[in-house]
Protein backbone atom coordinates (compact mmCIF):
# COMPACT_ATOMS: atom_id res chain seq x y z
CA UNK A 1 0.00 0.00 0.00
CA UNK A 2 1.17 3.55 -1.01
CA UNK A 3 2.33 5.42 1.94
CA UNK A 4 2.18 9.12 0.53
CA UNK A 5 4.87 11.68 1.00
CA UNK A 6 4.19 15.99 1.35
CA UNK A 7 7.42 16.90 -0.03
CA UNK A 8 8.37 20.14 1.42
CA UNK A 9 11.67 22.46 -0.41
CA UNK A 10 14.34 23.45 1.29
CA UNK A 11 14.61 27.55 2.00
CA UNK A 12 17.65 29.12 2.27
CA UNK A 13 18.18 33.77 2.55
CA UNK A 14 19.53 34.22 -1.09
CA UNK A 15 22.08 37.00 1.47
CA UNK A 16 23.10 34.62 3.39
CA UNK A 17 22.25 30.69 2.56
CA UNK A 18 20.92 30.75 5.97
CA UNK A 19 18.43 27.76 5.79
CA UNK A 20 15.08 29.23 6.65
CA UNK A 21 13.21 25.68 6.23
CA UNK A 22 14.48 21.77 6.04
CA UNK A 23 13.63 20.19 2.94
CA UNK A 24 11.85 16.97 3.09
CA UNK A 25 15.21 14.16 3.44
CA UNK A 26 15.66 12.21 0.22
CA UNK A 27 16.29 8.92 0.61
CA UNK A 28 16.53 5.58 -1.19
CA UNK A 29 13.58 4.08 0.55
CA UNK A 30 11.44 7.50 0.06
CA UNK A 31 12.18 7.24 -3.70
CA UNK A 32 11.45 3.18 -3.35
CA UNK A 33 8.16 4.18 -2.05
CA UNK A 34 7.06 6.90 -5.16
CA UNK A 35 8.19 4.11 -7.46
CA UNK A 36 5.90 1.22 -5.42
CA UNK A 37 2.78 4.03 -5.79
CA UNK A 38 3.40 4.64 -9.50
CA UNK A 39 3.94 0.86 -10.36
CA UNK A 40 0.69 -0.09 -8.31
CA UNK A 41 -1.39 2.60 -9.94
CA UNK A 42 -0.33 1.52 -13.66
CA UNK A 43 -1.28 -2.00 -12.25
CA UNK A 44 -4.81 -0.80 -11.16
CA UNK A 45 -5.45 1.17 -14.21
CA UNK A 46 -4.39 -1.92 -16.51
CA UNK A 47 -6.76 -4.22 -14.86
CA UNK A 48 -9.77 -0.87 -15.08
CA UNK A 49 -9.28 -1.26 -18.60
CA UNK A 50 -9.25 -4.78 -18.94
CA UNK A 51 -12.48 -4.88 -16.70
CA UNK A 52 -14.02 -2.66 -18.48
CA UNK A 53 -13.29 -4.13 -22.47
CA UNK A 54 -15.61 -7.11 -20.89
CA UNK A 55 -18.26 -7.64 -22.74
CA UNK A 56 -21.99 -8.22 -21.09
CA UNK A 57 -21.68 -11.63 -22.13
CA UNK A 58 -18.71 -12.45 -20.97
CA UNK A 59 -19.65 -11.44 -17.54
CA UNK A 60 -23.17 -12.84 -17.74
CA UNK A 61 -23.34 -15.87 -15.69
CA UNK A 62 -26.05 -19.42 -17.09
CA UNK A 63 -27.69 -20.94 -14.08
CA UNK A 64 -29.12 -24.66 -14.60
CA UNK A 65 -30.14 -26.72 -12.19
CA UNK A 66 -29.73 -30.50 -12.48
CA UNK A 67 -30.92 -33.86 -10.52
CA UNK A 68 -28.42 -36.77 -10.74
CA UNK A 69 -29.14 -40.01 -9.83
CA UNK A 70 -27.21 -42.49 -9.10
CA UNK A 71 -28.50 -46.80 -8.88
CA UNK A 72 -24.89 -48.43 -8.18
CA UNK A 73 -23.75 -49.56 -4.66
CA UNK A 74 -20.92 -47.45 -3.55
CA UNK A 75 -18.04 -47.15 -5.01
CA UNK A 76 -19.64 -47.68 -8.04
CA UNK A 77 -21.49 -44.68 -8.99
CA UNK A 78 -23.76 -43.32 -12.57
CA UNK A 79 -24.40 -40.21 -11.38
CA UNK A 80 -23.02 -38.94 -14.63
CA UNK A 81 -25.23 -36.56 -16.97
CA UNK A 82 -24.08 -34.44 -19.71
CA UNK A 83 -25.73 -30.84 -19.47
CA UNK A 84 -26.18 -28.75 -22.45
CA UNK A 85 -25.45 -25.11 -22.95
CA UNK A 86 -27.83 -21.67 -23.88
CA UNK A 87 -24.96 -20.14 -24.93
CA UNK A 88 -22.72 -21.57 -27.21
CA UNK A 89 -19.05 -20.87 -26.09
CA UNK A 90 -15.95 -19.16 -27.73
CA UNK A 91 -13.40 -20.86 -25.74
CA UNK A 92 -13.39 -24.30 -23.23
CA UNK A 93 -11.89 -22.32 -20.34
CA UNK A 94 -15.52 -21.07 -18.55
CA UNK A 95 -16.36 -22.24 -14.65
CA UNK A 96 -18.63 -23.63 -13.53
CA UNK A 97 -19.34 -23.52 -9.54
CA UNK A 98 -21.56 -26.68 -8.14
CA UNK A 99 -23.95 -25.81 -5.57
CA UNK A 100 -25.31 -28.93 -3.89
CA UNK A 101 -28.76 -27.75 -3.18
CA UNK A 102 -30.56 -31.03 -1.80
CA UNK A 103 -29.08 -34.73 -1.43
CA UNK A 104 -30.45 -38.30 -0.20
CA UNK A 105 -26.86 -39.19 1.19
CA UNK A 106 -23.32 -38.64 0.56
CA UNK A 107 -22.51 -36.90 -1.86
CA UNK A 108 -19.09 -36.41 -1.78
CA UNK A 109 -17.48 -34.15 -4.38
CA UNK A 110 -18.85 -32.56 -7.43
CA UNK A 111 -17.00 -33.28 -10.98
CA UNK A 112 -17.52 -30.98 -14.25
CA UNK A 113 -15.42 -33.06 -16.76
CA UNK A 114 -15.18 -33.09 -21.17
CA UNK A 115 -15.89 -29.34 -21.44
CA UNK A 116 -16.83 -28.78 -25.16
CA UNK A 117 -18.27 -25.56 -26.58
CA UNK A 118 -21.67 -26.50 -26.23
CA UNK A 119 -21.97 -28.18 -22.89
CA UNK A 120 -19.81 -30.76 -20.34
CA UNK A 121 -20.76 -33.39 -18.15
CA UNK A 122 -21.34 -33.31 -14.02
CA UNK A 123 -20.99 -36.26 -12.00
CA UNK A 124 -20.85 -36.36 -8.21
CA UNK A 125 -18.32 -39.57 -6.84
CA UNK A 126 -20.61 -40.08 -3.23
CA UNK A 127 -23.27 -43.23 -2.36
CA UNK A 128 -25.67 -40.57 -2.72
CA UNK A 129 -29.18 -42.38 -4.49
CA UNK A 130 -29.86 -39.13 -5.47
CA UNK A 131 -28.21 -35.33 -5.73
CA UNK A 132 -29.67 -31.54 -6.32
CA UNK A 133 -27.30 -29.37 -7.83
CA UNK A 134 -27.75 -25.65 -8.90
CA UNK A 135 -24.86 -25.03 -11.58
CA UNK A 136 -23.43 -21.98 -12.58
CA UNK A 137 -21.39 -21.06 -15.66
CA UNK A 138 -19.59 -18.24 -16.38
CA UNK A 139 -16.85 -16.71 -19.26
CA UNK A 140 -16.35 -18.80 -22.44
CA UNK A 141 -16.66 -16.17 -24.41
Amino acid sequence: MYRNTHWIDEVKDQETEEVIQEGTPQSAGRFNNMEGGISDAHLAAALLIIQGGLTAAQVEVEEKTVTLSNSQSYPFNNSTQTIALNTVRNFTDYTVEAEITDHDGNVGDVKIFDRMLNGFKVAYDGSAKKATIKLRIKGGM
